[in-house]
C-alpha cells in the first residue's frame, strides 16, 4: 500500500519553478491523503508559478506512477504574504546549516512551555489586535466542534487570518474533521502550526500516536493550553477560535483566566434539556465578564433530500429560548447532516462544507455576523 512517506520521498525532485528549491524541502506540499492507489494533495505555488500548473501536474503523476499511485489528484494554490516569508527564511536556513526539522522528528513529543511571562506574550496582549473567540457548550455531542472548524474555515474565505485552537485537550477531533493528516513542524524554538482551508489550527491531537488517550490531571491541561499561545509560531492573525472542552472544566476556566478579552458562542441544539445545560456555560463567561456575542442552534432540523421536508427532530426552540436567558442573539440554526464530500477530492475533509453548498453559504452568513458582533 502507498504511504505518505513514500508520497512525499517521491516528489522529492519536483522543483518550484521561481524558486529552485524542492517543493518538499520547502515545505510546500499538503494535505496528503491517501485511498487505496490514489493519492491527492496540495501545492503551494510562487505567485510567479501560476502558469505552470499544467507542467507541474504532468511531472506530479509521472513521479507518483513510480510507487505505483494510479490516481493523482493535485489542487494548487499560490502562496500568501506570510508563506512566502516562511520560505525566505527557510532558504536562509539551509544555507547556514541550520535547517528546520522535519514535522517527523517532532511531532511525537509535547510541546516544552515556557509559562511565566505568558500575559506579555505578543498574541495574548490586549493591543495585539487579535479578537479571541471561544466556542463552547454545556454538554457533549451538540456539535461544537463542527460548528468550529466550519465558522473558522467561513472566517478565512472572507478574508480573514484565522487561529484555530482545539482546546478540548482530552477529546480532540479538530485534526480528523478537517481531514489534517500533516503534523506541524519545528522552526527554531517554535512550532509552525499546520495550516488548512485557510486557517493555522494547533491541536493535542498533533502530539499523540495512535489516538492515545490523554491521562492528566487539571495542572497539565492549562500548561497545555499555555504552551499553545507561547511556543506557537502564529504570525499575524485576525481571529484565533478556541474550541472549548464541553462544560466548566478546568479549560475552560483557565481560558477564562488567561483570555479576559475573549468572546463566546455558545451551541447548543433545540432540545429544551441541551439549552438549559448551556445555559451554565453561559452563565460562566457572564461570571468571568466574558462577552457572550450570540447562540448557535445546531441541528435544528433534518431536512428530507427527496422531498425538502422539514422533521424536527429534537424539538424546537432551544436556541432561541437560550438566547433570551443570556440576553444576547440567535446568530445561526444549523440543520442536521453531514458534507457531502468525495474522499479523493484534494481539499477533502470529513466535517467542511464547501463554500458553494447551501449550509457553506449559511456558514459565510453567519461569519459575517461574527465580524459585525466582534465590530472587525
Amino acid at each position: 500500500m502507498v504511504t505518505r512517506e513514500a508520497t512525499i520521498e517521491a516528489l522529492q525532485p519536483l522543483l518550484e519553478p521561481t524558486i529552485k528549491k524542492s517543493f518538499v524541502d520547502l515545505g510546500l506540499v499538503r494535505d496528503v491523503m491517501l485511498r487505496e492507489q490514489s493519492v491527492s494533495l496540495s501545492i503551494v505555488l510562487h505567485p510567479d508559478s501560476q502558469g505552470q500548473t499544467s507542467i507541474l501536474e504532468q511531472e506530479i503523476t509521472q513521479l507518483l506512477s513510480t510507487i505505483d499511485v494510479d490516481n493523482a489528484h493535485v489542487r494548487f494554490r499560490i502562496m500568501t504574504e506570510h508563506e512566502i516569508n516562511d520560505v525566505l527564511t527557510k532558504q536562509q536556513q539551509s544555507e547556514q546549516g541550520k535547517a528546520p526539522k522535519p514535522a517527523s522528528e517532532t511531532a511525537a513529543a509535547p510541546i516544552k512551555g515556557h509559562g511565566a511571562g505568558l500575559e506579555n506574550h505578543s498574541i495574548l496582549h490586549p493591543e495585539s489586535g487579535v479578537e479571541f473567540i471561544a466556542i463552547a457548550s454545556g454538554k457533549g455531542g451538540v456539535g461544537k466542534s463542527t460548528v468550529t472548524v466550519n465558522l473558522a474555515v467561513a472566517l478565512a474565505r472572507q478574508g480573514k487570518r484565522v487561529g484555530l485552537i482545539d482546546s478540548d485537550i482530552y477529546g480532540f477531533s479538530v485534526p480528523d474533521m478537517m481531514g489534517i493528516e500533516e503534523r506541524p513542524e519545528q522552526i527554531g524554538d517554535k512550532i509552525k502550526p499546520v495550516e488548512r482551508f485557510g486557517v493555522k489550527v494547533i491541536s493535542m491531537g498533533f502530539f499523540v500516536e495512535d489516538n492515545n488517550p490523554i491521562v492528566w490531571r487539571g495542572p497539565m491541561l492549562g500548561k497545555m493550553l499555555r504552551n499553545f499561545f507561547a511556543e506557537v509560531e502564529w504570525g499575524e492573525l485576525d481571529y484565533i477560535l478556541l474550541d472549548l472542552p464541553p462544560g466548566t472544566g478546568d479549560v475552560a476556566l483557565d481560558v477564562h483566566q488567561m483570555i479576559p478579552q475573549s468572546k463566546e458562542i455558545i451551541v447548543t441544539t433545540p432540545h429544551a434539556t441541551a439549552a438549559f445545560v448551556a445555559a451554565r456555560a453561559g452563565s460562566m463567561a457572564l461570571r468571568t465578564n466574558h462577552e457572550i456575542i450570540g447562540v448557535v442552534e445546531n441541528m435544528s432540523y433534518f431536512e428530507s433530500k427527496e422531498t425538502g421536508a422539514r422533521e424536527y427532530v429534537f424539538g424546537r426552540g432551544g436556541g432561541g429560548r437560550l438566547a433570551e436567558t443570556l440576553n444576547t442573539e440567535l446568530l445561526a440554526q444549523f440543520p442536521l447532516g453531514a458534507p457531502d464530500n468525495h474522499p479523493l477530492e484534494p481539499d477533502f475533509s470529513p466535517s467542511v462544507y464547501k463554500a458553494d453548498s447551501d449550509i457553506g453559504a449559511e456558514y459565510l452568513i453567519f461569519a459575517q455576523r461574527v465580524i459585525d458582533r466582534c465590530g472587525k
